[in-house]
Order: structure tokens, then C-alpha cells, then sequence
């Protein structure tokens, strides 16, 4: 598996193991998959299909959130909230890619941006998300 494994405090993750996505083919793949605005962050969520039962989760915020302090710091509570609550809530077999928002993502209560996981994941789970886009087609941009 390519990434790291993620810890809960209790030790390694109970349910799904976690692995951070990291090569740009891994978040490639992603902008195909479902999208679930979640207020505070946009989920993107896909069903590899390939039989591994691990569980990928990537985090990606672009320069509109902020200076590289803002970003990093949303980051971190993105990353905290997906070692919290992915082992329990993320369906083996599936990445999630977790992205920040400009002024909502670092400065949302910790609870609110917990449960805006949780329903943006009872959302791709239950079908009530959009599709990613479309490939772009190859030949001159207009």
C-alpha cells in the first residue's frame, strides 16, 4: 500500500485501516468520483473496486483558503476529524479526499466540522451525491 498508516490514541485503527493518499494519480482518480459539499469542506469519495479492504484519505486545500499557515492549520483539524471518525464511518475498500474551504474550514467548531463528515459520508454512502467531472477532452482549450 502506498502512504502511511493512520493511529487512533488506542492504538491502530479499529475497523478500516487508514493510508494517506499521496501520488497524484491517486487524486487524479478522485476528481471522477462522488462529490458531497459538506459546508464546511468538499468529500470526494470512490469505490476502488480492486478488493484491497483498506481505506485511502487524502487532504488537499488550495492556495484560495489562505497563506501556507492557514492551509496547513486546515489541514490539521481535516486530518484530525478523518482520524477520528473514518475507522468507524468509511466502508472498507473506498478512498475519501477531504478538501478545504476558504474561511469555513479552519474556523468551523471542531463538533460542526465532525458531523459535517458524518452527513457528507451518509451522503456518498446512500447514493445522494453528485458525480465527480468528466475527463477533460484532449485538443486545444478555448
Amino acid at each position: 500500500m502506498t502512504g502511511r498508516d493512520v493511529s487512533t490514541p488506542e492504538g491502530p485503527a479499529s475497523s478500516a485501516s487508514l493510508r494517506v493518499l499521496k501520488v497524484r494519480s491517486q487524486f487524479l482518480a478522485m476528481n471522477r468520483a462522488l462529490r458531497v459539499p459538506a459546508g464546511s469542506f468538499l468529500l470526494q469519495a470512490r469505490d476502488r473496486g480492486d478488493g484491497d479492504p483498506g481505506v485511502g484519505v487524502g487532504f488537499t486545500c488550495s492556495k484560495k483558503v489562505g497563506n501556507a499557515v492557514a492551509r496547513n492549520r486546515a489541514k490539521r483539524r481535516l486530518r484530525e476529524i478523518a482520524r477520528l471518525d473514518l475507522p468507524a464511518l468509511a466502508r472498507p475498500g473506498w478512498d475519501y479526499v477531504l478538501i478545504g474551504r476558504a474561511g469555513t474550514t479552519a474556523a468551523r467548531d471542531f463538533a460542526e466540522l465532525r458531523a459535517d463528515l458524518r452527513r457528507a459520508l451518509d451522503r456518498a454512502h446512500s447514493g445522494r451525491a453528485e458525480t465527480g467531472r468528466p475527463p477533460r477532452p484532449k485538443g486545444k482549450r478555448r
